[in-house]
């Protein structure tokens, strides 16, 4: 597996636990429309989460969550419209990113940013 493939997938194991940890159901991960997808659908006190998550060992071009552009935005938005209507959810939903940054020692920190965006382009 190439090393970016890797180091995704392991931030992606980290935020599914933190986010376990923190009380939120975990619905599904790594889930696909079209060119979308959402790393981690979760749920928590009637809410749908979609999170991203953005992994990186090094913030010399920009933190994790500035990789989250308007067009990554609006992928999850037309990605999250599906889910929702698959799911008929007729509540709340929000988008978070979880930013995880690595050092060189392998030593991690992990930044939960909870409502991160809103996509304009969003229907929901």
């Amino acid at each position: 597996m190439a090393q970016h493939l890797e180091l995704g997938r392991k931030g992606e194991t980290l935020a599914k636990t933190f986010l376990e940890d923190a009380g939120y159901e975990i619905l599904d991960e790594n889930w696909t429309h079209g060119k979308a997808e959402i790393d981690l659908v979760a749920y928590k006190d009637r809410v749908i989460i979609f999170t991203e998550v953005k992994t990186r060992t090094g913030n010399g071009f920009g933190e994790p969550e500035d990789f989250v552009d308007n067009r990554k935005q609006k992928l999850l938005a037309a990605a999250a419209d599906e889910y929702i209507y698959l799911m008929d959810h007729q509540g709340e939903v929000r988008f978070d990113i979880i930013a995880i940054l690595f050092d060189k020692y392998a030593n991690y920190t992990l930044k939960h940013i909870e409502d991160a965006f809103w996509p304009s382009a969003n229907k929901l």
